[in-house]
């Protein structure tokens, strides 16, 4: 048995009292997480990574009740969104206090605050008295991570304790959200739909940057194979490299019989979830390249098409 991986909230609570790093369960991703009041600590989560420190953090709260401790004139429309959606796959980019640390921010005026929805992370952010900063528990710009064993595998030596939840259900990151006069604004795709946040009101997207990103999120390579990952119709790119040994990742049909199906029943949920889990696999196995294929562009399938745009060789981006 792996003694890094287990249950122990208060093994857990330990380290992180101690500076050190835990990867913790969310309903999205699993996150890799300090205490997010400790600067040492949070470089720690930049240095196990290998992340830029421009890509500011996520930091997690056990409600939004807490959120006044650590930003300041929260719009109300923040709040009902709160109420309908966190806990949740929803994060709020809001004007921070001077008590969050430059380094989570990179130095920018708005702090990304999101209130896990994951039983044990839930309780272990009770028995603390920080808030955690976490981003996703994986080497920067590969595979997010959906399982324990995922974050082992990619960052065992560099973390203290995994807190294993399970399977994530989610299974892509947060929706990330901020606000102008009476208007939503998404930075990153994610967890919650684009519908879901249209019932209150306007909503423009404005995702994708190059360098010095606003949120978390936003770089447009990200959540990539070692693997070439390349996107088109799977049929025709089957031909076009019949000479290579092949893996493919569909949505509903099945190709070949190096081939994993993301939801038999298209179903964007299940699709979702089992993301990046197949995605990893298939890097993992003896293929030399990745072909995939864009969803249906509505609901969840706008957050999957993100991700894999980002992760392709070949996507424009």
């Amino acid at each position: 048995m792996n003694s890094k991986i287990g249950t122990d909230i208060y093994l857990a609570k330990s380290f992180l009292e101690l500076g050190g790093l835990v990867a913790i369960p969310t309903e999205t991703v699993y996150g890799l997480a300090a205490n997010a009041l400790n600067e040492g600590s949070v470089l720690n989560i930049f240095k196990s990574k290998k992340r830029p420190l421009f890509d500011p953090l996520i930091m997690h709260l056990t409600s939004f009740d807490q959120v006044e401790k650590y930003c300041q004139n929260i719009p109300e429309k923040a709040k009902l969104l709160a109420q309908q959606f966190s806990p949740g796959p929803i994060t709020f980019l809001l004007p921070k206090k001077n008590n969050v640390p430059d380094l989570i921010t990179s130095g920018l005026p708005k702090v990304a605050i999101r209130i896990p929805n994951h039983p044990l992370t839930l309780n272990l952010l009770n028995q603390i008295d920080f808030p955690l900063a976490a981003p996703s528990a994986n080497p920067f710009g590969y595979i997010s991570p959906t399982k324990a064993e995922h974050v082992f595998k990619q960052l065992g030596n560099e973390i203290d304790y995994i807190l294993d939840g399970g399977e994530c259900s989610v299974g892509i990151e947060s929706t990330i959200v901020e606000f102008e006069e009476d208007k939503i604004i998404i930075h990153r795709l994610g967890g919650l739909s684009i519908e879901q946040l249209q019932q209150f009101g306007e909503v423009e997207l404005r995702l994708n940057q190059s360098s010095n990103p606003s949120a978390p999120g936003k770089l447009k390579t990200h959540y990539s194979p070692r693997k070439p990952l390349i996107i088109g119709n799977i049929e025709f790119l089957l031909n076009g490299y019949n000479s290579k040994k092949i893996a493919v990742l569909s949505f509903q049909k099945k190709y070949t019989a190096n081939n994993l199906v993301l939801s038999e029943k298209g179903d964007f949920s299940e699709a979702a979830k089992n993301l990046f889990s197949f995605l990893r696999e298939l890097d993992e196995s003896d293929s030399e390249i990745i072909i995939s294929e864009f969803l249906p562009d509505t609901f969840l399938g706008k957050a999957i098409n993100d991700r894999l745009k980002r992760a392709a060789s070949n996507a424009e981006n």
